[in-house]
């Protein structure tokens, strides 16, 4: 080790440890808030990767904790990161890193769960990429939020995010198995999502019961068929709900003659929803849209 290294720390940012700043402000990860701590750069910096080319890019991030994944995307060239923490104890540690990096990190304390995104991020100058390792107690529904998102394309260009592998492998199922449902066909008809990572528990503090994965979504420009995203969400509901029963059945929730929006759509009454394609769920819901705009 040089003189240097023994001066700024062993990371390459020149700031402590990760381990160290946990220990120094007491950042003990909460169950209740579902924290769980990357603490290896390494690991961190592989992640940030995966946002690309980050020297003209805005990223925001969800859940800092300590900043372990804040410090990698400002390592790897990140031009500016807004970051959004729910935990006050961490205020000190990210202040830290915002000093290291004047003008390049913004730290926003609150619920991510309530926040006004475009608001949050105003005007940049460049694209905008979220980036997290999420709480997984709010991983999906703040996934469903940013899908959700109108108008569409969306005011991301893409997201890096870290979910329990089980999700994950939801996110990217394709049809006739167990785990494709409504969060595989609305991220698949919005985005393309990819598993680009996986990691185990024992890379995280404290380690949690299930591993984890990492997964890149890129926007698609025109989702085809072109819906509108709660009717989809309609048609999925209703569909996955009763998933082991015939379509003709499980659809009668949304509408009185489900045979004739199957036969419209091209469909098999007695297929269930685990058979679909995400476009012919697409398709359906758009067929709901033409008619319901025909009785306006």
């Amino acid at each position: 080790m040089s003189i240097t290294d023994k001066l700024t720390g062993s990371s390459p940012d020149g700031l402590p440890p990760l381990r160290d700043v946990i220990e120094r402000y007491d950042l003990r990860a909460k169950k209740n808030l579902g924290q769980n701590f990357l603490l290896d750069l390494n690991i961190t910096r592989r992640i940030a990767r995966f946002c690309g080319d980050m020297s003209n890019r805005t990223i925001l991030e969800i859940g800092p904790g300590p900043g372990g994944l804040t410090r990698a995307l400002l390592i790897e060239g990140a031009a500016r990161v807004i970051a959004i923490e729910r935990d006050e104890r961490c205020r000190p540690a990210l202040e830290e890193i915002a000093a290291r990096y004047p003008g390049q990190l913004d730290v926003h304390f609150g619920d991510a769960l309530e926040a006004d995104w475009p608001a949050l991020t105003g005007t940049p100058t460049g694209p905008i990429t979220i980036a997290a390792n999420l709480p997984y107690g709010v991983a999906s529904l703040l996934l469903a939020n940013w899908l959700e998102t109108e108008p569409w394309p969306p005011w991301f260009d893409g997201m890096v995010l870290m979910f329990q592998r089980e999700v994950a492998e939801r996110i990217v199922a394709e049809p006739n198995c167990k785990a494709y449902g409504r969060l595989s066909v609305l991220s698949q008809w919005r985005t393309e999502p990819k598993i680009v990572m996986n990691l185990p528990a024992e890379a995280f503090t404290p380690p949690p019961k299930v591993a984890s994965a990492v997964v890149a979504f890129t926007p698609r420009a025109s989702p085809s068929p072109a819906c509108s995203v709660k009717t989809l969400g309609r048609v999925t509901q209703a569909a996955f709900g009763q998933r082991r029963k015939m379509l003709r059945a499980s659809l009668k929730q949304l509408t009185p003659m489900p045979e004739l929006l199957l036969q419209q759509a091209g469909l098999d009454p007695t297929d269930r929803a685990e058979d679909l394609a995400v476009s012919d769920f697409a398709a359906m819901a758009a067929i709901l849209d033409t008619a319901a705009a025909d009785k306006i």
